[in-house]
């Protein structure tokens, strides 16, 4: 996975959560569409010398409309985390995935969490929710899984995120950066093998 997801991925994390996090290393000129879709939910962005903050205020993020393109526009990888995002945010968006079919297979698990949301074709309407609820989901593959656990974050009660190998594949460490940054996020045994 790029630098470039994964930087983009605490971007949203740090929305989503109503969080303040500095993503020390990334280049904010590689994700020029993320963070100005971030910026628009309501959070505060700015370059710093090693790298970018994102600081929400501990406010709501407003939802906002994505459209995936390719680079240097809305990156298909960070789809499931403003697809997480959108779900808590105040208001509705639609988002549109304009890259790959059937690359919404993280919706059903965010409507296990009580998100509101409707696909339609290459589009999904999300109406934002106050809060999730916790509940057992599935991660299908790398962003998929570390979506869930961030809309886990902001879910009320336990979310327990099955399938949590195909996040290692891509976010080496991440429960530890999640416990790092104040989370409450236990690593389990998982009864799925490894394929």
């Amino acid at each position: 996975m790029s630098d470039r997801v994964a930087a983009g991925t605490w971007a949203f994390a740090a929305a989503a959560t109503r969080g303040d996090v500095e993503v020390v290393g990334a280049v904010p000129a590689h994700l020029r569409a993320a963070l100005e879709l971030v910026s628009s939910t309501g959070a505060e962005v700015q370059e710093t010398d090693r790298g970018f903050r994102v600081d929400t205020g501990g406010r709501r993020p407003r939802s906002v409309d994505v459209a995936t393109l390719p680079y240097p526009g809305f990156p298909t990888d960070l789809q499931p985390f403003a697809l997480t995002c959108n779900a808590v945010a105040d208001g509705s968006a639609l988002l549109t995935e304009n890259l790959f079919e059937a690359r919404f297979r993280t919706v059903q698990e965010l409507n296990r969490l009580g998100a509101e949301t409707r696909i339609d074709g290459h589009h999904v309407m999300v109406h934002g929710v106050e809060r999730l609820s916790g509940a057992p989901v599935e991660a299908s593959d790398i962003r998929a899984g570390a979506a869930l656990v961030i809309a886990g974050l902001v879910a009320d009660g336990v979310t327990t995120v099955s399938g949590a190998q195909h996040i290692d594949r891509g976010y080496a460490g991440f429960e530890q950066a999640l416990r790092g940054l104040g989370a409450d996020v236990t690593r389990e045994p998982d009864d799925e093998p490894f394929l």
